[in-house]
């Protein structure tokens, strides 16, 4: 498919460099304001503390409203809106998941056990005595221990020794838990939170907190898919063999530039077959988007990708997107581009090597060279582009060398001045980005989206 689709640099590239360097503060900036008005709500709300139980209490009471909001904040991060998910990056919006959930679990405990403790001096008892009157006896308390039991439980599943035994599909599924243990626990906040059940102002706010979090996710994850699945009505036209264990899958529908898939971006695919139907994975474009028709390259390293190799022309599909910012509107500003591709990551980057503008050098690291995913296709987008490709093959003591600030100097001429994307594997992009800081290349012109779940 090569010189089907070119992206020209020009003043809209430029504006979509600044949004995306300006977007990550400015969602940092409202997560933390929102968090300082928490503590000024609790600050007015607490009057002069005397004695341990009280500070305990006290303690209990912060922590309990952080708890909270912080629950909100984590479902936003979810709600995958396309203004956080272009303007930050799917993989550094994960990240501040992850972080956020560690911060929301421990605020959670502290949070169960200083009020439990609090009461329990106050009222002269054992603390597990106290957690049982709590529990039984408070209205809303029984269906919060029951949401703080599945919040506590989706932590120890995210943790990453629990995720390496975990497919992507199964971790997705339970992750979902997460939107019952907030369900669950949110009435306790009101009926019980003494910020709240003598401010009828701050109820409103955290009502409208919690009533815009449910709007953009049940649009942005349930709804807006559903729509576009009518709409775009899309259908598998044919299943390639590229290497051993990877396919490309041809999937053709209606109106697909309404979609505005960039080259680098992927989509969540739902192929309603049995035993895939339940599931949405996520799969990158392997070549430009057309009108008509969608193309993405897919590796068996499970069940579900497997699977993928046995499908159907004619088999439905749904798809939610298009997601991250792995694309031509994060440059730097640099008239030439590195892209470093490790395995099957090369299926966004070889999208990006037909389509970027100015002069492209590929890299891509393989072990075999049957392994090479849509080599054929790289040479003609090379000789069509005049670019250059270098197949980095074999053990990784034979490419060690080539993958150091040394010798990616020796491959890329002028490398400071490049904007580098890359996409592979986390040890690939961890030693590659090193290398690349110590041969000159600035921060802000190193571009990668992770495969970690």
């Amino acid at each position: 498919m090569p010189g089907g689709h070119r992206h020209r640099a020009g003043p809209r590239r430029s504006l979509w460099a600044r949004r995306n360097r300006i977007i990550p503060g400015a969602a940092q900036f409202v997560i933390w304001t929102g968090a300082a008005a928490v503590l000024v709500l609790w600050w007015r709300d607490t009057p002069a503390v005397t004695g341990a139980a009280e500070w305990l209490t006290g303690a209990g009471r912060i922590t309990g409203l952080l708890a909270g909001y912080a629950c909100a904040v984590l479902l936003a991060l979810m709600a995958r809106l396309p203004v956080l998910d272009r303007g930050v990056g799917t993989d550094r919006l994960s990240r501040w998941h992850a972080v956020g959930g560690r911060y929301t679990v421990s605020l959670a405990i502290a949070h169960a056990l200083l009020i439990t403790l609090g009461y329990a001096m106050t009222a002269h008892t054992g603390a597990a005595q106290q957690a049982v009157t709590l529990i039984t006896g408070y209205p809303q308390m029984l269906s919060c221990a029951a949401g703080f039991a599945l919040l506590l439980f989706t932590a120890v599943v995210s943790a990453r020794a629990a995720r390496r035994r975990l497919s992507y599909e199964a971790w997705h599924a339970l992750h979902f838990l997460t939107y019952l243990a907030i369900f669950l626990a949110f009435g306790h906040q009101l009926a019980l939170g003494a910020d709240f059940t003598s401010n009828a102002t701050a109820r409103f706010c955290w009502y409208a907190l919690y009533g815009t979090v449910a709007v953009l996710l049940a649009w942005y994850r349930f709804l807006l898919p559903v729509r576009r699945a009518l709409r775009h009505r899309l259908v598998v036209t044919a299943v390639t063999h590229e290497a051993p264990g990877v396919v490309s899958i041809r999937i053709a529908g209606r109106h697909l530039d309404e979609l505005g898939a960039r080259p680098g971006q992927f989509f969540r695919w739902r192929f309603l077959v049995p035993g895939l139907w339940w599931s949405a994975n996520p799969y990158s474009l392997s070549a430009p988007a057309r009108d008509d028709l969608l193309r993405i390259t897919v590796k068996a390293v499970g069940g579900h990708s497997a699977r993928l190799a046995r499908l159907r022309p004619g088999t439905r599909v749904w798809a939610a997107g298009p997601y991250g910012a792995l694309t031509a509107e994060r440059s730097g500003g640099a008239a030439k581009s590195l892209l470093v591709a490790g395995g099957v990551g090369i299926t966004p980057l070889r999208a990006l090597f037909e389509t970027l503008p100015g002069q492209v050098t590929l890299i891509y690291r393989s072990h075999r060279p049957e392994d090479v995913v849509l080599r054929d296709e790289l040479d003609a987008i090379a000789r069509h582009r005049r670019g250059r490709v270098h197949y980095l093959l074999g053990d990784r003591a034979d490419c060690e060398a080539a993958l150091t600030a040394p010798g990616l100097r020796r491959l890329v001429p002028g490398l400071p001045g490049h904007d580098v994307y890359l996409c592979g594997p986390p040890a690939l992009t961890e030693t590659v980005t090193a290398a690349l800081r110590r041969a000159g290349v600035p921060r802000g012109r190193i571009h990668h989206e992770s495969f970690a779940f």
